[in-house]
């Protein structure tokens, strides 16, 4: 499995891969925006939305692929464009295929997310995913730290809603 880094061209260019990606994670249940069922050509014009502010450097995506060049996982940072919060970044929608699961493909992202922040001057990290998910146990054994629970904060895949955690990381000093 190989992680890379990719700029508004590749995501664009690959949109219908990351679709496939975005529509198995929404129909396995987890809650990432989106409602059930999830159609390939929704998740590809959101994946052609995202290229726009990788483009701009607003978003940087990574994507694992496997041997076959499937793409099987990804993670985001969204950096905010307010000169005040530009040391922090918003850890997003991280996302590893049903069939990819369960190898530390999911620790491996986040890895990748966190150093490529503080390489990139970023002192802190947050992110929201869904309370009970199987995310958290990841995020807490990453050394995130929760900040606070929002009942009723997000419709799950089948339009019920759910309580998010939201969590943050110090990096570096």
């Amino acid at each position: 499995m190989r992680v890379e880094r990719w700029t508004g061209d590749p995501v664009r260019d690959r949109a219908g891969d990351l679709a496939e990606l975005l529509a198995d994670t929404v129909a396995s249940g987890a809650s990432v925006g989106f409602l059930a069922p999830l159609g390939h050509a929704e998740a590809a014009a959101w994946w052609r939305e995202q290229a726009d502010a990788a483009a701009a450097g607003r978003l940087a995506v990574w994507a694992a692929l496997d041997p076959t060049d499937r793409v099987t996982g990804t993670v985001s940072l969204a950096f905010p464009g307010k000169p005040n919060s530009r040391h922090r970044a918003e850890l997003v929608k991280l996302m590893v295929h049903r069939t990819a699961r369960g190898q530390g493909l999911a620790r491996r992202l986040l890895a990748t997310a966190e150093q490529a922040a503080a390489a990139d001057g970023r002192t802190l990290l947050h992110l929201d995913t869904e309370t009970g998910s199987p995310a958290e146990h990841l995020y807490r054994s990453a050394g995130w730290t929760v900040a606070g629970t929002i009942p009723g904060y997000a419709a799950g895949p089948a339009g019920e809603l759910r309580p998010t955690t939201l969590y943050y990381k110090h990096l570096g000093g």
